[in-house]
């Protein structure tokens, strides 16, 4: 037990709380631990993009990245925070001890407007709202977030509000429960909700096995449950979702809830079955809510009528769409359309001694005309990581790779073998690498491997940011749009051209489009 073991946890009062209790129980056992807090990603990098390890919570993903860059060695969340499938080498190391699983509400005065008309509320939960409002449709809704004591004291300062809605786990575990609060025992908790999950790398035995002494079986059980019926819904922030499952004489009661936002529909489920017998409960109980409805009711909340207020030139993969804050409503559509050349095969003759390719599409457009074999070129010269990882995948070993063009012809100027360079591009490209080459009397031979198509369109009116990621995506943009934008950037040489469009244009820390996303958030946390 030499081992240090660092435990990660955001830095909110809630959160180091439940990091306390997971060090102390640690400590009992004999282990010597760390808190680590744990403040942003934006200054964190990764090898590999946030949508390939699969991550996605607004709420976890700090940790997550700090434990993929072992910067700690696990992470103590909420579990109903927790998105429903982790990251790609991030397994569920242990849960505790649940505990208090209602919603509470904190009122001011008396609780005499429960049975009035009209009564204000607030919360920041679409579960809780809709609940509420299905109980309640007469009252009024009003939006609260922050962390616990914000929220607290918001209620406290606003006079036109009766009451709020928190989860009683959360205020009672860090002592700050009013005495003006009542548990809704008639709402349906979140899936998960009292629960604290403790996360590790799943090659990390040492600290796995020293968790697994924290885990509590039943807990696991019941939560496990409530989590595959949120992940079968296709749940997450973006639906009102109960869920609660308990153990009681051998058997394990489950019952759940999907509703519209507005709490006019709601479709409820409840099932029984014997410990032990219930592998089947979560696929059952979220079929029932599918097959009643509950696929229409999905459909129309995810249609709901939010303007879009970002923009992306790039098409997102699922993943990529789960990353964004809720305050953002994001749409996107490739802007740039690609062409694959025929290339002759004696543009690819084996004594080519150099090769720069500087895009996918490059990779693509060689591997769809040649086999690895024809493709036997002495040194590889790239841009980008990503870049990188394909052509040592399909083609060979890359010999030296830079961030951008300009770095890598600055950087061949140098230490090149001999004077002459084949560059598969496209037929837009910067000026800068051949330039630069030239200008320094080293050949360039430019082979169109692709061609690069314009396909940009006119965006709603309601758009206040772009994303772009190259120069080719603001030209496209700029053809049918307006400049008044945020211009949100991937690199500096993307941003070099936005200036010339934009006044206000922000650049990336780290060329992907993660990172893009995160600066996006920034701006509209």
């Amino acid at each position: 037990m030499s081992k240090t073991i660092r435990i990660g946890t955001r830095d909110s009062e809630l959160a180091l709380w439940q990091a306390n209790i997971v060090q102390q129980q640690l400590e009992n056992l004999g282990h010597k631990t760390e808190l680590v807090p744990v403040k942003s990603t934006g200054d964190l990098v990764l090898d590999k993009p946030l949508y390939e390890l699969g991550i996605t919570g607004i709420f976890t993903r700090t940790l997550d990245i700090a434990m993929l860059n072992h910067d700690i060695d696990i992470a103590v969340h909420s579990l109903k925070d927790v998105p429903t499938v982790l990251p790609k080498g991030i397994v569920q190391a242990a849960v505790l001890k649940r505990g208090n699983v209602n919603d509470t509400l904190v009122f001011k005065n008396n609780e005499e407007f429960l049975g009035a008309k009209d009564a204000v509320i607030a919360t920041g939960s679409l579960r809780r709202r809709a609940q509420w409002l299905n109980r309640f449709p007469t009252h009024t809704i009003v939006d609260l977030r922050g962390n616990v004591n914000s929220r607290l004291q918001k209620l406290e300062d606003n006079n036109e509000w009766n009451g709020a809605i928190f989860a009683a786990a959360g205020i009672g575990r860090i002592g700050i429960r009013p005495e003006e609060a009542i548990n809704l025992d008639w709402m349906i908790p979140a899936p998960a909700q009292g629960a604290i999950m403790i996360t590790a790398l799943e090659e990390d035995q040492f600290s796995l096995e020293a968790c697994a002494a924290l885990n509590h079986e039943e807990t696991e059980i019941c939560t496990g449950i409530e989590r595959e019926f949120l992940n079968r819904l296709e749940g997450g922030c973006t639906a009102p979702i109960g869920a609660l499952a308990y153990i009681k004489n051998e058997e394990v009661n489950f019952k759940g809830v999907l509703l519209s936002e507005d709490g006019s529909k709601r479709i409820d489920v409840t099932r029984v079955k014997k410990l032990g017998e219930h592998k089947d409960l979560a696929r059952f109980c979220a079929d029932f809510v599918i097959e009643h409805g509950g696929k229409r009711l999905m459909d129309k909340i995810k249609q709901s009528g939010k303007k879009t207020n970002v923009f992306s030139t790039k098409s997102f993969t699922e993943g990529q769409r789960l990353l964004f804050h809720e305050n953002v409503v994001a749409d996107s559509s490739d802007f740039i359309k690609i062409s694959l050349n025929r290339i002759h095969s004696r543009l690819v003759k084996n004594d080519i001694q150099n090769v720069i390719i500087t895009s996918k599409n490059a990779v693509e457009a060689l591997t769809t005309n040649f086999s690895p074999n024809e493709l036997q070129f002495k040194n590889i010269y790239c841009v980008g990581r990503r870049t990188k990882r394909l052509v040592e995948k399909k083609i060979g070993q890359v010999k030296h790779t830079e961030k951008n063009a300009q770095k890598l012809a600055e950087y061949l100027v140098d230490y090149i073998e001999g004077t002459e360079v084949t560059y598969f591009c496209s037929d837009i490209r910067l000026d800068a690498l051949p330039t630069i080459l030239e200008d320094n009397h080293i050949k360039v031979n430019e082979v169109e491997a692709y061609q690069t198509k314009f396909d940009g369109f006119k965006v709603a009116d309601s758009i206040e940011g772009v994303m772009f990621y190259s120069p080719s995506t603001v030209d496209s943009f700029v053809q049918n749009n307006q400049s008044e934008v945020i211009a949100f950037c991937i690199g500096e040489t993307t941003a070099k051209e936005a200036r010339k469009h934009f006044e206000d244009v922000r650049v990336a820390k780290v060329p992907t489009v993660e990172s893009v996303i995160e600066l996006v958030n920034q701006h509209y946390i």
